[in-house]
C-alpha cells in the first residue's frame, strides 16, 4: 500500500512548479525575463522565485504578487531588496500593494493536502500552457 505524501512533501512538490510558473509568465518568447528588482535579464531556468514577504509566510508564499522573477543576486545576495520590491509592487498593482501584502502575510492560514494537490494541478497545467 502506498503512503500518502506529506504536506512538507506537498509543499516542496508545489514549490517547484509554482517557481517554474512564476519565471514562465513574464519570459518573452525567447524565455528571457527581467530581475523584478534590478532589471537584470536571463533565460528563466537561471532566474529564482523571489518572495516580498517571505515563504514562510504562508498565507503568501504562493500568492502571485508577493512572487516576481528575481536574479540570485537580488534574492540571496542582497537578501530580496525588499525596499525596492515594495516600490515595484506599488508601481505594477497599485498604491498600497506592498502593505496589503504585509497584513496578509501575518494572518495565520492552515492548509492541507488537498489546497496543495489542486493547486499543483493548477499550477502544471498554466506552466505546460506557457512552454
Amino acid at each position: 500500500m502506498k503512503k500518502k505524501p506529506t504536506i512538507t512533501q506537498l509543499k516542496k512538490k508545489l514549490d517547484t512548479i509554482f517557481s517554474q510558473y512564476v519565471r514562465l509568465r513574464d519570459a518573452n518568447e525567447d524565455g528571457l525575463v527581467a530581475c523584478f528588482t534590478c532589471g537584470n535579464t536571463k533565460h528563466w531556468k537561471q532566474q529564482q522565485n523571489g518572495h516580498f514577504q517571505r515563504r514562510e509566510k504562508m498565507n503568501t508564499r504562493f500568492d502571485t504578487m508577493n512572487c516576481q522573477v528575481q536574479c540570485v543576486t537580488c534574492n540571496v545576495f542582497k537578501d530580496g531588496e525588499q525596499y525596492k520590491f515594495a516600490t515595484n509592487l506599488d508601481r505594477k498593482f497599485g498604491e498600497g500593494t506592498a502593505e496589503n501584502l504585509l497584513n496578509k502575510s501575518n494572518t495565520i492560514v492552515k492548509l492541507n493536502a488537498e489546497w496543495y494537490n489542486e493547486q499543483y494541478q493548477y499550477y502544471k497545467e498554466k506552466v505546460i500552457e506557457l512552454l
